[in-house]
């Protein structure tokens, strides 16, 4: 499908949406917030899939990308960067690789960060099938669903800025990282290898956010999204703020109280490079036979049939929750 087509299909989408205000499930708002539609998520989800796996030197990969910097720049973002690095990889290989960055509110100093990688698995090694073990992930739910959620509130930031600054960061060759196999101890610093480049090199000199919210796996049926271990370590305001916002809104089945495992993600690299505090939600699984972040994880299935869009609503009403009552 032509880079032109989708736009134009994700945009009559999101249209589609209308521009209802956010119906109130408890108490009213502390102040008034633009509506998170979960069709337009949706269908910034399954642009992404169209594309085919975003894998790291693929046409789809580089065609998604363009895309990408357009949506942010067609949602009124003020300035676009695109964040072009090599990277090295466990096995030997060398990445193409690009952040892209969206600028909101440009000129206000108050930032957070929203962020998800928006890469693509090589490999379905944990497919329960051997044969699939060395084809890519579609990636719906790991990666694709935190940026759709992301984009969506860009386009509503466009209607209803915020009083702060955003900054939507679609990061680069998170996925690329070694299976059960590898022999070496040092396995965990071959994730995220986009954010530890940004986090080394950001976009802005001198940049700073008061904290960042990572999105991983945010749209997978029957996600329940705990307290990640690093998110608490190094933001525990910013997690009890997201918890209670979702309890707020109806959401706490899905957002539960309780304290999960810690998981080197993208949010590590930030707090422990950039030292900007960062928090993770993912989901945590622990009776889940596949895998305790879902079913989906790293097959052939992690695809556009599998996206809830009730757990992309509870997300995405979460976060436009925060960021409409966060003040400079």
């Amino acid at each position: 499908m032509k880079k032109t087509a989708i736009i134009l299909t994700v945009l009559f989408m999101a249209l589609s949406c209308g521009g209802r205000k956010a119906a109130q499930t408890t108490a009213p708002a502390s102040v008034q917030t633009p509506e998170f539609c979960a069709d337009s998520a949706f269908s910034f989800i399954k642009a992404q899939t169209d594309f085919g796996p975003r894998v790291p030197n693929t046409q789809a990969h580089q065609d998604c990308g363009i895309w990408l910097g357009a949506m942010l720049s067609t949602f009124g973002a003020d300035h676009v960067h695109f964040q072009n690095f090599d990277a090295k990889t466990f096995d030997g290989n060398t990445l193409k690789c690009v952040n892209i960055i969206g600028s909101f509110n440009i000129d206000q100093p108050t930032r957070i960060i929203l962020c998800s990688h928006w890469d693509s698995r090589p490999w379905a090694d944990n497919d329960p099938n051997p044969a699939n073990w060395m084809k890519p992930v579609d990636a719906a739910n790991d990666g694709a669903s935190g940026v759709g959620v992301i984009l969506e509130i860009a386009r509503q930031m466009q209607k209803q800025a915020p009083e702060i600054g955003v900054d939507c960061i679609f990061l680069d060759a998170e996925d690329w990282g070694p299976g059960e196999s590898y022999q070496g101890n040092d396995s965990e610093k071959w994730w995220g290898l986009g954010t530890q480049y940004w986090s080394r090199h950001p976009h802005v000199e001198g940049y700073r956010a008061r904290y960042a919210i990572l999105l991983d796996m945010v749209g997978g049926k029957g996600a329940t999204f705990c307290r990640e271990g690093y998110s608490v370590k190094y933001g525990r305001p910013v997690v009890e703020k997201v918890w209670k916002a979702a309890g707020k809104l109806g959401f706490g089945s899905l957002f539960p109280p309780v304290n999960g495992g810690y998981v080197t993600d993208d949010h590590y690299y930030i707090n422990t490079i950039a030292r900007i505090p960062a928090i993770d939600i993912i989901p945590y699984l622990p009776n889940c036979e596949e895998s305790s972040f879902g079913p989906t994880w790293h097959t052939v299935n992690d695809n556009i049939e599998n996206i809830d869009k009730k757990v992309l609503e509870a997300v995405g009403k979460t976060l436009i929750e925060v960021i409409y009552n966060e003040k400079p």
